[in-house]
């Protein structure tokens, strides 16, 4: 009795299985590249099927190729370094290349290929993400010069050098094949080159222009009605933004993946239109609330943390955080401080979790407490815009606030170099701060018009600098009150009153003004630019300019008070206060950081106190500790190696002894 066709498939299945489990690693084995590795999945996934069909081979030559990519692939997943997980990568592979000998259907090969591309990335990430949303029209040029000659003008692959090459170029203009690929594999087969072919490797472009010839090349297939279509769809569909949150997921989203949780032609104008205009990747539904982003990727930092990918879940987390919620801190501090604090804590506490491994109920439970208060925070921010009294005062308060700081800074420098009669030093002072300003003029016409700077970005810098500026006025303040100590204050200028200030220390205080104003005037710009609106412009300037009023008379104020103090004690003083500011910026500058995702974070019952620096976390609060102590043991040691007046008693009493 002959055996049925699916038992003989079935046997012959498992035999070949065995068999492909058993070779042998070869010594000449080329040399590890995930990157090379998911590339020919890649090409099995989208090019088998026009080798076999039905189970027959329709193109010799093609599938010859399929069988050597799979072969590959398995050699090559044996040379990577070990990983756990790497044993069941092989045992896929070994599956791939079954059902390759065995001419499987396409869609079985496809979702093989495809599921072990995908498991590769997770062990092995090869780190192709573009650092910014590509430009696909600044590609044009670059594609008529670097690939028309074989893919054509449009990118049909009928160049005029397409005829002699075996296998023929791809025609990106090919629908059916553009909604299998990717912009990564186009970008990997741009850097890598495809071996066997005339598909040279590109590696020499820079990357940012590799990923715009990726996404150029991939949109060819679309037309510019689908192009039109998917922008209406992209601005309207919330479903659409959340099955692309990111650059990153745009990369490696295929239009027929898409089609599955979308009708077929919302899924290919959809594509059509990222491919063309990739950064809109980044822009919030339309309609949608204020704190639509931050939902979507607290959403997708849940979904990432359940798939087993902390470092993905940790960085959405970030980016809910400072992509989605700190557009609209100034205008939510305006309304409900308290509310805005509790965001704040709320969201430090999941991210805290996710570091920690918490099980997935308490993430939940977690991103359910934020979500509630993002509904409590959109119905504070429910006005299309800001009302006049809430304008002012949050551009005021914005004002004072970051500006005292670095006025404390500058106007103490100013006043120790008159007190000490160093005046030719003062415009390396002023310049600093005049320097300070014009560099934040540049940052806002970069951050309105040129460039988009990202949340993390901004904490990194408003982090480094506050740290910066803390060591240095550590070291002045302990410096300053060991010079207000017995008399040494008059030593010291007696020592340095003739000799000309060396060019070093000129450019140190050139360097310190400068941080410490562009550290508060980088935040105060990037604030009013979240906050600005038409409608209530005038109020906003308004604030702006009686903060401005206040800042002055404020620093005519502080400037008069020095003059009238005796120089002992402007070093006494002025040593205790750059101190204390020490302690608050190395406090703020701990929180930022942490905010970007460069120091973790461990949170305390502990009271949240901006103006002090003061946040809930051991990290911020252990360093502002370490700060103070040094402070105090550098007044300590000052005080115990001072001399002793001649004129005091312990030292009368110590003459007559001798």
């Amino acid at each position: 009795m002959p055996l049925p066709i699916t038992l003989i498939r079935s046997i012959l299945f498992a035999l070949l299985l065995g068999w492909a489990a058993l070779l042998p690693v070869r010594a000449e084995s080329p040399a590890a590249n995930p990157r090379q590795t998911w590339q020919m999945l890649d090409y099995i996934a989208v090019d088998y099927a026009g080798a076999v069909q039905g189970g027959r081979v329709v193109a010799p030559s093609e599938y010859a190729e399929m069988q050597e990519f799979a072969g590959a692939v398995r050699t090559q997943l044996a040379s990577l370094p070990a990983t756990p997980k790497q044993p069941a990568l092989l045992a896929q592979a070994d599956r791939l290349a079954v059902a390759v000998a065995t001419k499987a259907e396409p869609a079985q090969v496809a979702a093989l290929a495809r599921g072990l591309a995908d498991d590769l990335l997770a062990d092995y990430p090869i780190g192709a993400v573009p650092t910014s949303p590509p430009e696909p029209t600044r590609a044009t040029a670059l594609y008529a010069q670097q690939c028309a000659a074989c893919h054509g003008p449009s990118g049909r692959g009928d160049g005029p050098a397409a005829a002699g090459l075996d296998p023929p170029p791809i025609a990106f203009t090919d629908a059916d094949r553009a909604a299998q690929r990717t912009p990564l594999a186009l970008y990997e087969v741009i850097s890598q080159g495809v071996p066997g072919t005339g598909m040279a490797s590109f590696a020499g472009l820079p990357d940012a222009d590799r990923w715009a010839l990726a996404f150029y090349v991939g949109s060819l297939a679309y037309s510019p009605q689908a192009r039109a279509d998917g922008e209406a769809l992209w601005r309207k569909n919330a479903d659409a933004h959340g099955r692309i949150p990111t650059l990153e997921a745009l990369t490696r989203t295929r239009e027929a993946d898409l089609a599955t949780s979308l009708p077929a032609t919302q899924a290919n104008a959809i594509v059509a239109y990222l491919r063309s205009r990739p950064q809109a990747v980044n822009e919030p539904v339309a309609g949608a609330g204020p704190l639509a982003l931050a939902r979507q990727r607290l959403a997708d930092s849940q979904h990432a943390y359940a798939a087993g990918d902390i470092a993905q879940a940790t960085t959405l987390a970030l980016s809910a955080y400072l992509d989605g919620v700190e557009p609209i801190e100034p205008t939510l501090a305006a309304r409900n401080t308290a509310l805005l604090r509790d965001i704040e804590t709320a969201m430090a506490r999941y991210r805290t979790q996710l570091g920690r491994r918490t099980a997935p109920a308490d993430i939940a439970a977690q991103a359910t407490k934020i979500n509630a208060l993002f509904d409590r925070a959109e119905a504070v921010l429910q006005d299309s815009h800001t009302d006049t009294t809430t304008a002012f005062l949050g551009s005021f308060t914005i004002l004072v606030r970051e500006g005292l700081e670095a006025l404390l800074i500058v106007i103490g420098m100013i006043a120790f170099l008159r007190k000490a009669e160093r005046r030719e030093v003062l415009p390396y002072v002023h310049a600093g701060w005049a320097g300070a300003l014009l560099a934040g003029a540049v940052t806002w016409a970069a951050a309105t018009y040129l460039v988009d700077i990202s949340g993390a970005n901004r904490e990194v810098t408003e982090g480094v600098s506050a740290l910066f500026a803390a060591a240095v006025l550590l070291s002045v303040g302990i410096w300053m009150h060991q010079k207000s100590l017995a008399g040494r204050w008059q030593h010291y200028l007696h020592a340095k009153l003739s000799a000309a200030l060396s060019r070093r220390s000129a450019v140190f205080l050139f360097v310190l003004a400068f941080v410490a104003v562009y550290r508060e005037v980088f935040e105060t710009i990037l604030f009013y630019i979240a906050m600005w609106s038409e409608q209530a412009s005038a109020a906003i300037l308004a604030g702006l300019v009686a903060g401005s009023v206040v800042l002055a008379a404020v620093a005519f104020w502080m400037l008069r008070v020095s003059k009238r103090l005796p120089i002992g004690r402007f070093f006494s003083i002025s040593s205790i206060l750059i101190a204390v500011l020490a302690v608050i910026l190395v406090g703020k500058g701990i929180a930022a950081l942490q905010e970007a995702g460069w120091v973790s974070q461990a949170l305390v019952q502990a009271p949240r106190i901006e103006w002090l620096g003061m946040y809930p976390s051991w990290q911020s609060l252990l360093a502002q500790v370490v700060v103070a102590i040094a402070a105090v043991v550098g007044f300590i040691v000052n005080t115990r190696s001072a001399p002793v007046p001649a004129h005091s008693p312990k030292t009368q009493a110590r003459g007559i002894d001798q």
